[in-house]
């Protein structure tokens, strides 16, 4: 049996789909070599009646189910971060249950867990002080939870903010309240255009330097950082300037075996939104390289990053829409639908080419169902199998 597949140029053609899997979906032994985080994504309620504007409809029960997943191939789940929509559908509220559910869902299994702490839940100009009281309100609330924190970017701080000082006092301000080290976040404009100028300023240079001062004076509160900004010599240079003992968790969609896989001066752990639909071929790899094994890690990782990168490219923000298509085709959720309407986000011939990327690499643990939903999709979009 074959798919007819829609080109870019508007011509189908006929695909002839992968019937192994790649690896087994059953629990394996913890990682060793690497702390590894799949930021996950939500699983929307379609038969919810919203609109793209009302608060996200979630479908609790198999958005718990796609945590146990993750952490069942022993990964840690990141949590409300940008992969789970916030400010792309997913407003505070929601991601307050989301970080509140999980938590407890991760404490009954033993299941690593970090959620993000941002202000999203201001929807008008502010000034610093109101900035930082947002931050505060939902630091308290992840750390309540007994997650650990990931203080992610601000879109209200990158308005308020007139000059670096701004972010060293509010990051200063924030790190002595936590109570335990947290994880910093540096989302590039790629991600969220916001963010441009983040830590002070467009000049890259300037702005590490600043984001070096925050961790410089705090080291005992950063466990680590999470940089996403599609550059991997920048990513290692910043991570020979982290002070020992602070990791850099690469957010690297595009670049990830290479610096997970590190050099004789080091190496970056993980968190990333890729590894939501790459998650057992992730841990497989971070296995291989458990024993020492870097070449079988990245004979395993490196025909991976096609699909990333088909996934993560312009207008990157809108790789959520691939990561659910994928996880719908996987069977871990039973449909293709988006909090806000984002399913419409990526075009047809996008979604396909995804398919066939992910099918080739052995992602479906039921290839025929896989194969049964894109033909099903296909014909909805007129495409005739």
């Amino acid at each position: 049996m074959t798919v007819l597949l829609p080109g870019p140029d508007g011509t189908t053609y006929a695909y002839e789909p992968n019937r192994t899997p790649a690896v087994s979906l059953a629990a394996s032994t913890p990682l060793t070599s690497r702390t590894v985080f799949s930021a996950a994504h939500v699983v929307a309620d379609p038969r919810a009646d919203v609109s793209p504007d009302s608060p996200a409809a979630v479908d609790w029960d198999a958005t718990l189910a796609f945590r146990r997943h993750l952490w069942a191939q022993g990964l840690g789940v990141a949590e409300a971060m940008d992969t789970a929509q916030r400010g792309m559908g997913l407003d505070w509220k929601g991601a307050a249950e989301l970080i509140e559910r999980s938590a407890a869902e991760a404490k009954s299994v033993g299941g690593a867990i970090a959620c993000g702490v941002g202000t999203d839940q201001l929807t008008a100009p502010a000034d610093l002080p109101t900035v930082v009281a947002a931050y505060e309100e939902q630091l308290a609330l992840v750390e309540a939870s007994g997650a650990q924190v990931i203080l992610m970017a601000s879109r209200a701080l990158a308005a308020a903010a007139t000059s670096p000082d701004d972010y060293l006092s509010t990051y200063g301000h924030l790190l002595r309240q936590a109570s335990e080290p947290v994880i910093l976040h540096w989302l590039g404009p790629m991600f969220d255009p916001a963010l441009t100028g983040y830590w002070g300023s467009e000049d890259l240079d300037a702005a590490t330097d600043t984001f070096l001062e925050v961790i410089a004076a705090h080291p005992d509160k950063v466990d680590g950082i999470k940089i996403s900004l599609l550059d991997p010599e920048r990513e290692i240079a910043l991570r020979r300037r982290l002070p020992d003992g602070v990791r850099c968790y690469t957010g690297d969609d595009f670049n990830y075996p290479e610096l997970i896989a590190g050099d004789d001066r080091g190496f970056s752990h993980a968190l990333l939104g890729i590894f939501d639909p790459l998650a057992p071929l992730a841990a497989e790899a971070v296995r291989l390289l458990d024993t020492g094994d870097t070449k079988g890690f990245r004979a395993c990782l490196d025909p991976t990053v096609e699909l990333s990168r088909h996934l993560f490219q312009p207008p990157t923000r809108f790789y959520k829409t691939g990561v659910v298509f994928l996880a719908w085709l996987a069977g871990h959720q039973e449909h293709f639908t988006m909090v806000g309407g984002l399913q419409s986000a990526r075009s047809l011939p996008h979604l396909s080419r995804a398919y066939e990327l992910a099918d080739a690499l052995g992602l479906f643990p039921d290839p025929t169902l896989a194969e049964s939903r894109m033909k099903n999709l296909l014909t909805v979009y007129g495409v005739p199998q």
